[in-house]
């Protein structure tokens, strides 16, 4: 299964690592990014493996920081919409495909 991250959550997964990067330090937002790593590749193991959410897609939470990455699956691609913080616009990604 081909692995695809819109540009719009590839932009939020940035953001999100700078901010951990500038309010704490820089193993804070490595740590952030590998916590992504981890959870894509658990989803692409297993792409059933978030909850159904909103439709076609699907949510799964990253551990330890306050994000879901929110995904659609296809028989060809797995396609990560955004990496939502929880309490930020909720439903702001729900125009993307």
């Amino acid at each position: 299964m081909k692995l695809v991250v819109s540009p719009p959550a590839l932009a939020e997964l940035h953001d999100a690592a700078a901010f951990y990067t500038l309010k704490a330090n820089i193993d804070l937002g490595l740590a952030f990014v590998t916590e992504f790593e981890r959870t894509v590749n658990l989803v692409l193991a297993s792409p059933l493996l978030g909850g159904e959410f909103r439709g076609t897609r699907r949510q799964y939470y990253l551990r330890r920081f306050p994000y879901s990455i929110i995904y659609q699956v296809t028989v060809e691609e797995l396609r990560i919409l955004a990496v939502a913080h929880h309490r930020r616009r909720p439903g702001y990604w729900s125009g993307r495909k």
